[in-house]
């Protein structure tokens, strides 16, 4: 966009912080460019709004006059609120713990660089609609702002706001939905009808919670480089790509920035994980939420859960290096409710063998933690890698006396072996799904790609990413320089975004995948330094 001239307040997100000591104040995103495009021209921010207005806007809570704006009025402007927006999330892996966890043990799940990505367009303000896209699954349906149940979503005995920790899901307001579900998606068959009510019950439910009948309209779309249903997280990254943008819309959201203290950011990633679990209780019922968790701070996190009834204890490993991984998709389709019966017909069967397995299993995680959260622990040493991958191995020995491999992944394993490329097991409930294996630095590219020349040859589906990377992100405005000399970059838009063919369209297009780290793009989990009471950094310990 030539002549684009930009005051940002932080970071480049023009937003309010509702944070003690923070800055309430809004400034102009000004465009000196006056043949701009149309969707970028009209995006005013007052500067001098009231802090009581402003209190109003965070809550969602807006006076009778601003309910009921005219249509003569609304009308006035055909300019859009705000300049299109991009959030991201990644997927996950477990890298230690499986089927142990079930059973009160720890686990270790890690972020990896295959993210979900929404863009968030705003209409201009006579257009009072609201569009949910995801053509990755075939979902596409709008809905008329003014005749969403908002009156029962903004009771008072029913209404929630930004701060609030929402632990399950209200029925009534579950059942206010159902009208508007059901009528999504009439022509598709039964199971994808039931995908598409289910992804934007996770939508609406977040929509309905945190904006207002004023909300202006805006088409969201969702693409996402995770395999869907690997157990790779990708409906918990969803979720937080919707809870994240939700929240900057709503203005609640401060950063990331370079100088956001870290006590600041941890806020804000807080604030964004609690809504998106309670994106992940409408897509799952009864999640972990270890995944949002994940996909919300990114690099790792050790969880344990002894008491069903209870959330799980999470730990997050802010240390955990971004290491190198082949994630390897078998295409062997699997059931985790059939493996769970598995272990736990072999707990019956065996009881004084598979409790002390569970056990090895739990003494692998322990020691993965104690090795990345020692004062000495550094990714460049390669004998501390080849430590961890060690223990990656034996956990996947462990899984497999326990009866929850399959052929698929034992080829994987094999191939590898044979490459001596690095250290594989299986990740998630296994007999089937997918395969990781941590790759081995010192060897040569060549021989990767011999590799992977092998598996794809023989029906697996390949995937080189990060392990441990970040979380979250935002690309406020949606615009990337993506190797051109235009000034000021290129616009994402719509059609520029739809038009991205599969995974690897939507990773060239704006991805910070394995391969890529752009500049614009920004992450609350690497947004300023960690400080103290006394004032001086201190560092981040595993």
């Amino acid at each position: 966009m030539p002549g684009l001239s930009v005051d940002w307040r932080i970071g480049g997100l023009p937003l309010h912080s509702p944070n003690p000591g923070g800055d309430s104040k809004l400034r102009k995103l000004s465009w000196n460019d006056h043949t701009a495009p149309a969707s970028v021209n009209g995006w005013i921010i007052p500067d001098e709004s009231s802090e009581d207005e402003m209190e109003s806007l965070n809550k969602g809570v807006l006076d009778e006059e601003s309910k009921e704006t005219s249509p003569a009025a609304s009308k006035k402007s055909s300019s859009p609120m705000m300049p299109a927006f991009m959030t991201s999330a990644p997927g996950k892996v477990i890298v230690y713990g499986e089927h142990a966890v079930v059973y009160g043990k720890a686990a270790l799940a890690a972020a990896i660089s295959l993210r979900s990505y929404l863009l968030v367009t705003a209409l201009s303000k006579s257009q009072r609609t609201i569009t949910l896209r995801f053509p990755d699954i075939g979902l596409e349906h709008t809905w008329q702002i003014d005749e969403l149940p908002w009156s029962t979503f903004s009771h008072p005995s029913k209404k929630k706001y930004y701060y609030d920790l929402v632990t399950k899901l209200d029925p009534e307001l579950v059942e206010a939905m159902q009208p508007y579900l059901s009528i999504i998606s009439p022509k598709a068959s039964a199971k994808d009808k039931k995908i598409h009510q289910s992804a934007a019950s996770a939508f609406l439910y977040l929509f309905l919670s945190l904006g207002s009948r004023s909300f202006p309209g805006c088409i969201y779309t969702l693409r996402s480089a995770i395999p869907i249903g690997a157990g790779l997280g990708s409906s918990a990254s969803i979720s937080v790509c919707l809870s994240s943008a939700i929240l900057l819309q709503i203005r609640t959201l401060a950063g990331p920035h370079p100088d956001q203290p870290r006590e600041e950011a941890e806020l804000q990633i807080e604030r964004i994980n609690r809504w998106a679990f309670v994106g992940e209780m409408c897509l799952h019922g009864n999640p972990s939420g270890v995944d949002n968790t994940v996909s919300t701070g990114g690099k790792a996190v050790v969880f344990k859960r002894n008491d069903y009834n209870k959330p799980p204890t999470v730990t997050p490993l802010r240390k955990f290096p971004e290491l190198p991984l082949l994630l390897v998709n078998t295409r062997q389709s699997r059931s985790t409710a059939t493996e769970v019966a598995k272990v736990a017909s072999l707990k019956k069967s065996h009881p004084g063998v598979t409790p002390l397995i569970l056990d090895a299993i739990d003494k692998v995680t322990e020691s993965a933690h104690e090795l990345i959260g020692s004062s000495n622990f550094s990714e460049k040493d390669q004998r501390a890698i080849q430590t961890l991958g060690e223990l990656m191995k034996i956990n996947h020995g462990l899984l497999v006396s326990l009866g929850v491999s399959h052929p698929r992944l034992e080829r994987i394993s094999e191939l590898v072996d044979s490459a001596s490329m690095g250290w594989t097991k299986l990740t998630g409930a296994g007999g089937g799904g997918s395969a990781i294996t941590l790759l081995d630095a010192t060897k040569s590219p060549n021989t990767l790609r011999e590799l992977e020349s092998k598996l794809v040859s023989e029906g697996f589906e390949k995937h080189e990413t990060t392990l441990g990377g970040d979380g979250v992100g935002v690309l406020w405005p949606a615009v990337l320089q993506n190797g051109t000399d235009e000034d000021g970059g290129v616009e994402i838009d719509q059609d520029l975004f739809l038009n991205a063919d599969g995974r690897e369209g939507v990773e060239d297009l704006v991805g910070v995948g394995a391969h890529r780290k752009r500049d614009a793009w920004k992450f609350w989990s690497n947004a300023g330094p960690h400080v103290n009471s006394a004032g001086k950094q201190s560092p981040i310990s595993g």
